[in-house]
């Protein structure tokens, strides 16, 4: 049985509900889910945690 999705909302989303983006991971470190938390159940972007991690390094430069 697979861990559910823990999903994390960004600290950067607009509070007035534009632009919203939250990740979901599982702590085996199996690949990083991305939606727009404005839609949950909408479709998702699934990258390897190691892309995740390279872009979360070249974002916060």
């Amino acid at each position: 049985m697979r861990t559910a999705l823990q999903w994390h909302k960004s600290s950067y989303s607009d509070p007035g509900g534009g632009n919203c983006l939250e990740m979901g991971c599982r702590p085996d470190r199996s690949p990083v889910h991305i939606r727009d938390s404005k839609n949950p159940t909408g479709p998702t972007l699934t990258v390897d945690p190691r892309t995740w991690s390279a872009f979360l390094g070249y974002a916060t430069r």
